[in-house]
């Protein structure tokens, strides 16, 4: 049975680590997929072409989520390709590493790029894949937030802010889109991705707290985010995805 039969997905920062791991398990569970970039276009064409080789359409599409105009073009290129919207997982996001007791290094260019890029974009794009949802059977809003915005500890203060603020969104969005459209988000501990591939001491000390004894695999994350696609009686809910990482 493919869950997602004839649905089609627009997956934010899509080419590489949880986005291309959810592309592909999208792909694998019958959905045509919209594979969203900001600068890494090698990166988001090679997943649409895998997603094409899963026997599914792909397009990989341009925009940078913090740009509000962008974002409106991308989901009108989205809807028009594909004929409609149903799924919207807000993935792309960024942070800048910057130890939480070191509160002068943290600029105000650093917190308008991550608001901008984690909150302003995930409100932008859920914004303008709600009106395309709605000209059909409604939808499913997946946010990638992260435990950091649950334990205020994180890459940084405001990484961890912008993250707690996507938790509280994902409520907002759920309550006053309901029935039609549902919103969830999804919030990792770490994940092997290549955010942290230059941070080894940071990737270790989350390993070794982790009682499951690993950090997350994109794999993991996508998993999570497709249970929360097919579970038709939940909205509003933040998922923990961290192997134990806040116990």
């Amino acid at each position: 049975m493919s869950y997602l039969e004839n649905k089609v997905a627009l997956i934010t920062g899509g080419g590489t680590g949880i986005g291309r791991s959810t592309a592909l398990l999208f792909a694998k569970e019958g959905a045509d997929v919209a594979v969203n970039y900001s600068r890494s276009q090698s990166d988001a064409e090679a997943t649409a072409e895998d997603v094409r080789k899963l026997g599914r359409k792909a397009i990989a599409v341009q925009a940078n989520v913090a740009d509000d105009t962008a974002v409106r073009t991308m989901v009108d290129q989205v809807a028009t390709t594909f004929g409609r919207l149903d799924i919207l997982v807000n993935n792309a996001g960024t942070t800048r590493f910057v130890p939480l007791a070191e509160l002068d290094e943290l600029t105000g260019e650093d917190w308008d790029t991550i608001m901008d890029v984690n909150v302003k974009g995930t409100f932008f794009c859920s914004r303008s894949a709600i009106a395309k949802m709605r000209e059909h059977d409604g939808g499913v809003i997946i946010n990638i937030a992260s435990i950091a915005g649950r334990s205020g500890q994180g890459s940084s203060v405001a990484y961890c802010a912008s993250k707690a603020a996507i938790i509280n969104m994902t409520k907002s969005l759920a309550f006053s889109q309901a029935p039609d459209i549902r919103v969830n988000a999804i919030s990792p501990g770490l994940v092997d991705t290549r955010w942290v591939a230059d941070q080894r001491d940071f990737f270790d000390m989350h390993r070794d707290a982790t009682p499951l004894n690993r950090v997350a695999s994109p794999d993991d994350i996508a998993t999570a985010i497709f249970a929360l696609v097919i579970s038709e009686f939940v909205t509003g809910e933040n998922l923990t995805v961290d192997g134990g990482r806040l116990l």
